[in-house]
């Protein structure tokens, strides 16, 4: 058991790596007040202001913060996400489609916001919101995966991904709404990099061998 668990987690490093530093900084968050851990996000948060002025560090540094809630949660999605995509991928192509989606969302949803602001439909302080996480990068490799499946299961995931972010955007049109739904749009436009990188995978191969076996047995 212990070394299929380890197999496993060596078959996707940049995935378990990841996930280890979101567990540390998780237990930094914890450790702090309630107005420190704001304090200490907000410096690292991709908003406009920090976009303006130091959008390289910013984009870096909230890829490893969370609101300090949840971690287990993200263990399972990016045991399930992350890790498939990037066995499936390979590191390197896997870290390209994470870092368009969340460098591509971060811009998208706050040129929206900007927008908004501009328009007088947003305060000015907007500028300044709390923008941290790793939703935007797993929204984009989620959806990516679709190509990882056989048709027409691939159509199935497909309005799966968009059942689960185009809801959000018409009810409450937020930019972190529109940020998840900005990423998952760039993961499905990451098609170029899964060619070359083997069949697709049949959900329903299995129950059908199993079928097959149970009525050759009878």
């Amino acid at each position: 058991m212990a070394a299929g668990v380890w197999r496993w987690l060596r078959s996707a490093p940049g995935t378990y790596l990841w996930l280890a530093a979101l567990a540390v900084t998780t237990v930094i968050i914890h450790r702090l007040t309630p107005e420190e851990a704001r304090a200490w996000l907000g410096h690292r948060s991709t908003n406009l202001y920090h976009l303006g002025e130091d959008p390289v560090r910013v984009l870096i540094g909230s890829a490893f913060w969370t609101d300090g809630g949840g971690w287990f949660g993200y263990a399972v999605l990016f045991t399930i996400f992350h890790a498939n995509a990037e066995r499936w991928l390979g590191t390197l192509r896997w870290l390209v489609v994470a870092v368009l989606a969340h460098v591509g969302a971060t811009y998208l949803s706050e040129g929206v916001l900007l927008w908004a602001i501009r328009n007088d439909d947003a305060p000015q302080r907007a500028m300044y919101t709390l923008d941290v996480g790793v939703s935007y990068a797993l929204a984009g490799v989620a959806a990516v995966l679709a190509y990882r499946l056989v048709r027409p299961w691939r159509w199935w995931y497909v309005l799966g991904v968009f059942a689960v972010v185009i809801p959000p955007i018409l009810l409450s049109r937020t930019f972190t709404d529109i940020g998840h739904g900005s990423a998952a749009l760039i993961g499905f436009a990451c098609y170029p990099l899964t060619r070359g990188r083997g069949g697709a995978w049949d959900p329903g191969a299995l129950p059908r061998r199993i079928r097959r076996r149970t009525s050759s047995a009878g």
